[in-house]
């Protein structure tokens, strides 16, 4: 099992006056694990529900494994989406849990669910509901893992639970997808720590994708100069700026967009580059007036 391909072209959806999701245009590559990041209301969610046929959309095209979702028994039945606020489940105890989905997903593999539900120090004979939240959160973390679906959709799932636990999830999540490899769509905001797990990323604000290429890729498009301000603001010039501070004479800039000779033009001037983070360069991307729209990527800066 290589996972599911997601195709979207144009896609919108709108809640009465409200558009959550504007046109947007991209692709999610099976077998890969790629992080969807967004702010809180960006429409990460919506996408989501979307493609797990939970919500129809308004206009465009999704595919997903090259066929329509909504209302697809064959896609919908390789389809597992988790939220943060753990509606999967039943209200019955956490075994009983694990017996339904056993009987209904065909990838299901019980004893996995019952190692992690062990990790996570979950009781199998205690209700969900009657769980804290960051324990809701683990339960939906064994449902999502376990589950093994071909495209595995986890929505913000980590939210509820303390760092150590959020740590044991990633590590557990990663070594299950190299032993069984498919599509993971993870959402978050925590871009810090779910970094290291994404090898592509899809930055979605407001309902508009900024941003869709491998994480690689993405880390190139920014860089920091740093060094006398006379000689940043030389170096910046005709380049999209996206942060800037200055010190008494020195400076730094946030730059989008990468030269080949960047390197020998800063030693030159005196000036020292430095690499940006996702988590940075989200920061940049979705940093924006109260009311004005972020600036997405140009084509030629994503590559």
């Amino acid at each position: 099992m290589t996972g599911f391909a997601v195709e979207v072209r144009d896609l919108t959806a709108r809640y009465g006056s409200t558009t959550a999701l504007d046109a947007v245009s991209f692709e999610i590559r099976p077998g890969a694990i790629t992080g969807l990041l967004g702010r809180n209301g960006s429409g990460k969610t919506t996408f989501l529900s979307v493609l797990a046929a939970f919500r129809r959309r308004t206009g465009g095209t999704v595919l997903v494994d090259g066929e329509d979702p909504w209302e697809n028994p064959r896609t919908m039945g390789g389809t597992c989406l988790v939220r943060e606020s753990g509606d999967v489940v039943l209200d019955e105890a956490i075994k009983e849990n694990l017996s339904f989905l056993a009987d209904r997903r065909p990838h299901f593999d019980r004893t996995a669910a019952e190692a992690l539900l062990d990790r996570f120090e979950l009781d199998p004979d205690k209700r969900p509901d009657r769980m804290s939240r960051g324990q809701r959160s683990a339960f939906g973390v064994v449902v999502g893992i376990a589950t093994r679906a071909p495209l595995t959709l986890l929505d913000e799932v980590h939210l509820g639970m303390d760092a150590p636990a959020r740590y044991a999830f990633y590590d557990a999540l990663l070594a299950d997808w190299i032993e069984h490899p498919r599509t993971i769509v993870l959402s978050s905001h925590l871009i810090g720590e779910v970094e290291r797990l994404l090898e592509d990323v899809v930055v979605i604000d407001k309902g508009r994708v900024l941003a869709a290429d491998d994480a690689t890729t993405l880390r190139e498009q920014g860089l920091t100069v740093t060094g006398p301000a006379d000689a940043v603001d030389a170096f910046v010039v005709g380049r999209r700026v996206v942060a800037r501070q200055v010190l008494g004479r020195t400076a730094q800039a946030t730059v989008i967009g990468t030269a080949s000779d960047d390197a020998q033009r800063a030693r030159a001037a005196g000036l020292e580059l430095g690499a940006v983070g996702l988590q940075d360069l989200f920061v940049h991307l979705t940093d924006r007036a109260a009311g004005e729209p972020a600036d997405a990527l140009t084509p030629q800066e994503s590559r």
